[in-house]
């Protein structure tokens, strides 16, 4: 009745096929992807039914057998089963050759044998190995060692039975060898040779015939490589019979999961999910360290052979479900640095007067390709290109001492079209000097008032013709901040620049008052400013056309007076004794803003980043990127009403200090962006882009997504001036290059000389959370009905995110969408509300497919906190994948409130360590949506959420529980009169369930709702199981059911003893309100299957009126039918997730034929991965209400309502 549909768990194997395929097990699946040109998957098949895919050996190539052969023969082993196929078509069939053979033992490791023969040994966990027909699935000999011990890891050597040896892991800490071939005539074989020396479980193993070595990874977080010699080859012996240690390598922060061995290199991957190339030349150091995986660690490594000259693959497989490709080596493989770490810094012999202050560089992906430009405290600009330094100006006294500088990088002309640069430099009396690299004399000095230049900022201009240029804004005195209009032209004597004075801004009063980011918007109405400053608000100033007609016209009656002045700039000038153009605008500030042409903010965002600062603003198709030293990063938009923050991403833990976000190149390309997206319209679809900081003494360009450092330089910090240069391509941010000074000396860090292509890592597969997902959530469905659909999920996990993913169920293709990282403890449960046109989906049909999708989403977790966000999902264009824009509307901690509490000193103090364990949606409301929360200190407390106001609002606790409660759910009934009744069930770890009637405080009209309209205590209480209820399911028929004596609720739970309970409870309407309800609750009868699961049941779900769907971390999904008698199970599948923490439900129809709506189920479970089960044949047991008419309330562990 169940198939899977969609599949992510953990990578528990992975192998080359030559230089071709990546064979990959993710479950009982093995994939075969293609590493020609764009590596991709070409087919899959499940091959080992509930087990999971632990090693995979293609059959080695005999010398007469050509490599094109069409044709390659497989074995796939785990737990306790083996199974053969054979790879044909180009990679793209896969075919079983035989049965699945069940072992009596778990299965560590096979290898062919037997030459031609196709036999297989295979090493057994309890140290013994067994001769196998894979083709007729005979065992044809099986051998015990002596010392009869269980092994964790295994490594069976040699080409024949006769000459094969063992080698094994023990649970001793040590390596035991010995040959199954050389049997006793009691069928055991003695231990030949023993390797202590670990002092941990030894994971894996890997040994090269070439050199004689073996490799081990440890629990220790260790790898040993020691020299045994020839193992298994011709004679059978087990190689050196005194063998030892080379070398033990230390470099992993947990423990190491895999190794392999390459000639000179030694690979190694762990739990603290970072595989490390070993130098075996350079004594053993970490060469290059490769990471792409979220959290929980490397599971599967594999490295090819290679070729000449060509280097070699490396795939990680991820406990994220992720798939890494790297290709490393080849010629270049001495000169390789290492990624992600670059301790390779180059010092620039910086040749000059005095000590630089501020370095810039002008120029794409190298420091070498570019220009490094200085600013000393002599006032001199120095120029580094083509490994020389050279005076580019001078500035004399006025610029000694104190300066600052910034340059941009504009389109110049002949040699220098793409290195050409403004430089623009402030000095402390006021005056600001402009001039291009290529052409210092064409300079103009401005000035920006009386007082001390605080900061020159480069706004990168609109090119037109053969004028290049841009904005310059410098902070002058008083919050004034100077604008002019800068242009580069090409004439016949050289270049000139072309000065245009702009209206200036005027800040409002702070302790620190000068501009630190700024970013220009061209809009139809009037150009915007959005601005950052030292003190950490955010501005918008915005230039109406009045201003721009104003400028235009005062500029047209001085037009007659500038014409044969000796400036290029179009203003008064005249030239100094240096032949700098001096521009004299006299008290031109002052009387613009007597004129009221000084623009001040029509919108602020006062003290967003913090105190210490606004380090960086940008814009991209309509949305506003900015980043501070307060550690966040925040997505903004222009509104109706000035500027509104729509999420807040933060950095790595440690990371406070952020300097810059690069957006990364969006996939598709620039011509559709334009034909899609009028200008100045923008998508408003939130980018993808990495975070540019400090962490402690490390400059770091951080993914926000993969969760992993790009790069990571050893500067000393933030406190210096710096230059970073990212890679041409904006997709290979780890490759780029920074330019710093540190003591007084110039230093670059040294990039990887590879191309991106090759440097860089390749994502075969996008994977989830790493540590668990504890519970999902679905949204609802995206895009055109049939194959074409995608169903949004949102995940929540350990790892402390929320991950916001499609999946396609009709190819099993699961993308990532976004990222949120706003906990700071796991994540718990989840609640949404989808919206259509600003109103709840209540009534409207949920299979509807659409174009784009609206949802409130609720997540709650450890350490007392919520967050609530707008999720707006669409499609992304030609493209056929969704996009997700993710608004924060509001944040809670308890502590915090408390903190926030008057006479606090009179109340308990809220705990901190207070767990949310579970969320129900009491009334989703137009204004404000009502939701109650199961907490682990023994409340169930009621919040109410709005999103006009953007706050939480706690309004009632009861500590009736006196214990944790675990799992909570609501329903909602109508009487005969159109009255709506609202009932909670809260369930505590005594396995009682609680019902509360909520029907006066759901119903009020006052906004916000009144607490003394809240019960006192719960109208029932059902006695259900003998321990903790993790789960509930509701189920209401009304008054339409047929019932005349009331309306009924079905409450189904599943608790710690494994039970799984079904009570009915009979619903009578009173007249008259009887101690605060109008509702008389009474237990009509219940049911139980004692032993539902094997273990704790974690989830459970109503799939439809009489079908019940539970799992239990026993990996088992169970299908109940329910009907007027009892339970009966109507079918179950074992699940490949395993901790299965969460379920999700719903009904769709069959995507690619158009069904109606009900035939086909979906079920989502969650844990140590996710799968999506599509349940077919579904029959609607014990249904006693018509579908038309039908309602549902799901609770438990995470909460979703669905209407």
């Amino acid at each position: 009745m169940m198939e899977t549909a969609a599949l992510v768990v953990p990578i528990t194997a992975l192998e080359f096929l030559r230089e071709e395929y990546l064979l990959t097990g993710e479950g009982p699946i093995l994939t075969v992807y293609s590493l020609q040109s764009q590596p991709k998957a070409f087919t899959s098949l499940s091959v080992l039914l509930n087990y999971r895919i632990h090693g995979i050996r293609p059959k080695p190539q005999t010398g007469n057998r050509r490599t094109s052969d069409p044709e390659d023969d497989v074995v796939v082993f785990g737990g306790k089963a083996v199974r053969l196929l054979r790879l044909s078509a180009g990679g793209q069939r896969l075919e079983l050759l035989g049965p699945l053979m069940e072992l009596q033992d778990w299965a560590l490791d096979v290898r062919w044998v037997s030459g031609e023969k196709g036999l297989l040994g295979v090493a057994l966990a309890h140290n013994a190995a067994l001769l196998l027909d894979p083709v007729e699935g005979r065992v044809l000999a099986l051998c015990s060692c002596q010392e009869g011990c269980l092994l964790y890891t295994a490594l069976l050597l040699g080409g024949t039975w006769e000459d094969s040896v063992l080698v094994g892991g023990t649970v001793f800490n040590q390596l035991v060898l010995w040959r199954p071939g050389v049997a006793q005539p009691d069928g055991k074989a003695p231990v030949e040779r023993r390797l202590p020396g670990h002092s941990g479980v030894i994971f894996s193993l890997c040994y090269r015939r070439e050199t004689g070595w073996l490799a081990s990874a440890s629990d220790d977080r260790s790898v040993r490589v020691w020299g045994v010699g020839d193992l298994g080859g011709a004679g059978g012996g087990c190689g050196d019979p005194s063998p030892t240690c080379l070398r033990v390598l230390y470099g992993h922060q947990a423990r190491v999961f895999s190794v392999k061995l390459s000639p000179g290199r030694v690979y190694s991957a762990g739990e603290d999910g970072a595989c490390l190339l070993w130098d075996w030349g350079g004594g053993g150091r970490v060469a290059r360290t490769l990471k792409g995986h979220r959290s929980g660690g490397v599971r599967a490594l594999a490295v090819s052979e290679g070729g000449e000259g060509r280097g070699r693959w490396v795939a990680t497989g991820g406990a994220d479900g992720g798939i890494r490709l790297w290709r490393v080596g080849g010629e270049e493989e001495k000169g390789e640095a290492e990624q992600g770490e670059a301790e390779s810094l180059v010092d620039l012999g910086f040749q000059g007067r005095g000590v630089p202050k501020v370095v810039g560089v002008v120029g794409d992906g190298h420091w070498i390709q570019g220009r490094v430009v200085v600013n000393t405290d002599h006032g001199e600009v120095y120029l580094y290109e083509g490994g020389q330094w050279g005076l580019l100006w001078e500035g004399g006294p006025e610029f000694q001492s104190y300066c600052v500088m910034v340059v941009l990088k504009v389109r110049g002309w002949g040699a220098a079209a793409s290195r050409e640069g403004l430089c623009a430099v402030g000095s402390l009396s006021g005056g600001v000097q402009v001039f291009p690299l290529s052409q210092p004399g064409a300079g103009v000095l401005l000035r920006a008032g009386p007082g001390k230049v605080h900061s020159v900022l480069w706004v990168k201009g609109q090119a037109e013709g053969q004028r290049q240029g841009g904005y310059l804004l410098a902070s002058g005195a008083e919050g004034l901040v100077h604008r002019w209009q800068v242009e580069v032209e090409m004439r016949d004597t050289g270049l000139a620049l072309r000065v245009e004075p702009l209206s200036p801004l005027l800040l409002p009063p702070c302790a620190k008052r000068w501009l630190t980011a700024v970013v220009y918007l061209n809009r139809p109405q009037g150009a915007l400013w959005v601005c950052g400053d030292r003190r950490g608000s955010l501005l918008l100033f915005e230039e109406s056309e009045h201003h721009q007609e104003k400028k235009r016209g005062d500029g047209e009656e001085h037009e007659d007076e500038e014409i044969g002045r000796e400036a290029h700039n179009g203003m008064v000038g005249s030239n100094d004794e240096k032949g700098d153009v001096i521009v004299r605008e006299g008290g031109e500030e002052r009387e613009a803003s007597r004129a009221g042409l000084t623009l001040q903010p029509v919108s602020s965002l006062f003290g967003v980043h913090g105190k210490q600062g606004v380090t960086w603003v940008c814009e991209h198709r309509g949305l506003l990127y900015s980043a501070g030293r307060d550690g966040c990063v925040r997505v903004l938009r222009v509104g109706p009403e000035g500027l509104e923050v729509l999420r807040v991403q933060r950095a790595c833990k440690g990371m406070e200090w952020l300097e810059r976000v690069l957006l990364l190149d969006p996939q598709g390309s620039e011509e559709d962006q334009r034909v899609q997206e009028p200008e100045g319209t923008g998508s408003g679809k939130e980018a993808r882009f990495v975070i540019v900081g400090f962490h402690s003494v490390h400059f770091v360009v951080w993914d926000p997504v993969r969760q992993e450092r790009l790069l990571s330089v050893p500067c000393g910090g933030g406190h210096r001036s710096w230059s970073y240069c990212p890679h041409q391509d904006g997709l290979s941010m780890g490759q780029g290059a920074l330019v710093f000074i540190k003591q007084g000396v110039v230093l670059a860090s040294e990039p990887s000389g590879e191309a991106p292509s090759r440097a860089g890592s390749l994502g075969l597969r996008q994977g989830l959370h790493g540590r668990g997902v504890g519970c999902v959530c679905r949204l609802g469905m995206v895009g055109e009905a049939g194959e074409g659909h995608w169903e949004v999920l949102v995940t929540g996990g350990e790892d402390t995110s929320l991950t916001v993913l499609a999946v396609r169920p009709q190819t099993g293709a699961v993308r990532v969408l976004s990222v949120i990282t706003d906990h700071i403890s796991n994540v718990r449960t989840l609640a949404s509300v989808k919206r259509l046109d600003g109103r709840t989906d209540r009534g409207t049909d949920e299979q509807t497919a659409t174009q784009s999708l609206s949802a409130l989403l609720v997540s709650a977790g450890g350490r007392a906190q919520m967050q609530c966000y707008r999720l707006l999902i669409g499609e992304n264009g030609q493209l056929g994948l969704p996009s997700c824009q993710v608004i924060q509307v509001a944040s809670h901690r308890l502590d915090d409130q408390w903190e926030r509490m008057r006479n606090r000193h009179k109340t308990v103090k809220m705990d901190a360590e207070t767990r949310y364990m579970s969320i129900a949606v009491v009334d989703d409301g137009t204004e404000s949506v009502l939701l109650a929360l199961a907490c682990s200190d023994g409340a169930v407390r009621l919040f109410s959420v709005s999103e006009v106001r953007g706050k939480f609002e706690l309004l009632w606790e009861s500590f009736h529980h006196q214990r944790c409660v675990l799992s909570i759910a609501t329903c909602s009934l109508e009487d005969g009169q159109g009255n709506r009744c609202v009932f909670l069930f809260s369930a505590a770890t005594d396995g009682r369930i609680a019902v509360w009637d909520m029907s006066t405080m759901a119903n009020s009209e006052d906004k916000p709702h009144t607490v003394a309209l809240a019960p006192t205590s719960p109208c029932l209480t059902v006695p259900a199981h003998q321990s903790g209820v993790n789960t509930l399911a509701v189920w209401e028929e009304g008054l339409g059911a047929g019932h005349t004596d009331g309306a009924r609720i079905t409450l189904a739970s599943g608790g710690d003893d494994g039970q799984l309970s079904v009570a009915l409870i009979r619903v009578q309407y009173l007249g008259e309100e009887v101690e605060g309800s109008r509702v008389y609750l009474q237990l009509q009868s219940q049911w139980s299957v004692a032993l539902a699961h094997a273990a704790p049941l974690t989830a459970l779900r109503m799939l439809s009126p009489g079908l019940l769907v539970s799992t239990s971390p026993d990996q088992r999904v169970c299908l109940w039918k329910l009907a007027s008698t009892g339970l009966s199970q109507q079918g179950a599948l074992i699940s490949h997730v395993a901790d299965a923490a969460g379920l999700e439900v719903w009904i769709g129809a069959d995507a690619g034929v158009g069904s109606v709506c009900g035939d086909r189920g979906w079920v989502v479970v969650c844990g140590q991965g996710l799968q999506l089960l599509k349940v077919t044949d579904m029959e609607d047991g014990g249904n006693r209400e018509d579908k038309t008419k039908r309602k549902r309330c799901v609770g438990g562990r995470e909460e979703d309502k669905i209407t």
